[in-house]
């Protein structure tokens, strides 16, 4: 497997140990991530980077390779916590201690509108928004405690993030880009009672600072024909594809969702989108084109449902994405 990879970083776990390769195996396993394995060298593939390990007379070392700087710190990141869960320590040539967490932007909230009776919208602006619309669809947001001045993640000696606890722990919600341009993004927030979210950006004032960290979570698959279904929680999601889907699938797509016909704003002309209250029967019954993709995504129950319903109807697991959105 060929990457490209612009940014390099190298490590020594400081004895020859069989330990190190278990662990990366493991994890390539619970991440569903590529693995391949030559005489003394694996490696895994995930993000588009590299993880690979060389075994050598003493010792094993450890190299990155990413197209991104942000990149290499998150697999730094990773890689440090995967092998410090086996006992084992990373010596890396390189450490960028005290930093901000890799991935992490510090952004100005603009303001906050209601384009829909269920939903919140936020404009953040900052220099890196544009950064958070391509590639990925999702990212989190920092949030401190109410009252308390942030203290944000940052990159420990060994190459972990170091995020704050106690007092002073972010609530770190996933949304999706709703709209990027130059110097700001939009996201939408869905409204519902007992949100640290919601009561956030009902408050917040224009300038207050946040920070978002990303992106991630895949973008719109690019395959020939795409069938999403999801609840309110998943409608941002799938506004959003359904916007990248007319230049990325070339073939049928269709959106089912149980979700308020007052909240679907556009989606409400589009052809493309279905109203139905039973996600899970809608998918038992749905046509689903050969060589395309299905997206689910909803309550964790739900998904766990739509995962196996999807295995059983024999889709295989490179083609489907079952998600829990909210428990």
């Amino acid at each position: 497997m060929s990457l490209m990879s612009s940014h390099r970083r190298v490590g020594v776990i400081p004895r020859a140990s069989g330990a190190a390769a278990a662990a990366l195996k493991a994890r390539a396993s619970a991440w569903e991530a590529p693995l391949t394995e030559t005489p003394g060298v694996l490696s895994l593939f995930v993000w588009g980077c590299e993880l690979r390990l060389t075994a050598e007379s003493d010792s094993t070392r450890v190299e990155l390779l990413a197209p991104e700087l942000r990149l290499i710190g998150n697999l730094q990141d990773s890689a440090s916590e995967i092998f410090a869960e086996a006992g084992l320590e990373v010596a890396w040539d390189h450490v960028d201690e005290g930093a901000l967490a890799p991935g992490l932007s510090l952004m100005r909230v603009a303001g906050v509108s209601h384009p829909s009776p269920g939903f919140l919208r936020v404009r953040l602006t900052g220099p890196d928004a544009e950064r958070f619309g391509r590639d990925s669809l999702h990212f989190r947001l920092l949030l401190p405690a109410m009252g308390r001045d942030p203290v944000w993640p940052r990159v420990g000696a060994k190459g972990r993030t170091i995020w704050p606890e106690g007092d002073d722990a972010l609530h770190r919600p996933v949304y999706t880009v709703a709209a990027q341009g130059q110097g700001w993004l939009d996201f939408d927030i869905f409204r519902h009672d007992g949100s640290p979210t919601c009561a956030w950006a009902e408050t917040v004032r224009p300038g207050t600072q946040v920070g978002i960290i990303g992106p991630g979570g895949g973008w719109c698959p690019q395959v020939p024909a795409l069938s999403m279904f999801g609840d309110q929680t998943a409608l941002p999601a799938i506004a959003r594809m359904l916007h990248l889907s007319r230049d990325l699938v070339p073939g049928p797509v269709q959106a089912i969702v149980d979700a308020d016909p007052a909240d679907l704003e556009a989606l409400a002309d589009d052809p493309r989108v279905r109203i139905r209250h039973d996600l899970l029967t809608a998918l038992s019954q749905a046509d689903l084109p050969q060589n395309g993709f299905v997206w689910f995504a909803g309550h964790a129950p739900d998904a766990r449902a739509a995962r196996k319903m999807l295995l059983d109807r024999g889709v295989a697991k490179r083609d489907f994405m079952a998600a829990a959105y909210w428990d």
